[in-house]
């Protein structure tokens, strides 16, 4: 069965994150699931659109349209929520949202949600116009803004302290987004119910398991997050924040 995870990381450093708990699930359960992904984020989010992947690890998924799909959310990983933020260098010298007026940004692609909706959202509302360019995922937004490429970055902010750390790139923060949900497994209506609850039981007790925290230690080698990872109760009330953008979105004239 198809994993499908969503771009925030080349695709190398997405695969040495989730086939170590894959490789778990699989062995708990007897339900092999093989990592899949495109080449970039919105060729992802249209294969998860088409019903390539039985699970996903995403959050574009929250749009009234795509909502039809039936997608289930099973479980989440237990980070803090996300926020949007838009960064620039430490030694930038923008100092405030309105300094990007007239500048080029790089967004994670089209498709990103705290990357990208939620920042167009506030740029527009403040009558902003930028030049725009796309990464095609988070980190690679993030290596653009590094290497001086671009003026500003949009990008999840979770990520971004994570690429920080591990690459010493210091950055300052001129706008941030509201909190949502961090990214949710989710498994495609197509899934018998049965194995839907066997990955799910097997994902909230990874930690228990010898072999589940060396591979969610492992993960954390990337993640950076302060706390032990382990993978918590979700559903999809949880990702209301997301419906709620969405609909105001729709409001708006």
């Amino acid at each position: 069965m198809k994993f499908g995870v969503l771009n925030q990381h080349p695709v190398t450093v997405a695969a040495q994150i989730w086939n170590p708990m894959l490789l778990e699930i699989s062995q708990q359960t007897g339900i092999p699931l093989a990592l899949s992904m495109g080449q970039s984020a919105p060729e992802t989010t249209q294969r998860t659109l088409a019903g390539e992947y039985d699970f996903a690890y995403t959050n574009h998924l929250f749009s009234p349209e795509r909502q039809k799909i039936g997608f289930q959310v099973i479980a989440r990983l237990n980070r803090p929520a996300i926020r949007g933020q838009i960064v620039v260098p430490i030694d930038s010298p923008l100092q405030k949202l309105a300094d990007l007026n007239g500048k080029k940004i790089v967004f994670p692609s089209k498709e990103a949600f705290v990357g990208y909706h939620v920042p167009s959202q506030a740029l527009s509302r403040a009558g902003i116009s930028v030049s725009s360019a796309f990464a095609g995922n988070q980190e690679g937004a993030m290596r653009q803004l590094a290497t001086g490429i671009v003026d500003a970055a949009a990008v999840n902010d979770r990520v971004m302290h994570a690429f920080a750390m591990r690459t010493k790139f210091r950055y300052r923060v001129l706008w941030r987004s509201e909190p949502y949900p961090d990214l949710a497994v989710m498994a495609h209506p197509r899934v018998p119910a049965g194995m839907v609850a066997r990955v799910r039981d097997a994902l909230l007790s990874m930690h228990q398991r010898d072999s589940g925290r060396r591979a969610l230690e492992n993960a954390n080698r990337f993640l950076r997050s302060t706390e032990p990872l382990i993978f918590v109760p979700a559903s999809n009330a949880d990702y209301a924040p997301y419906s709620r953008f969405w609909r105001e979105q729709a409001e708006q004239p």
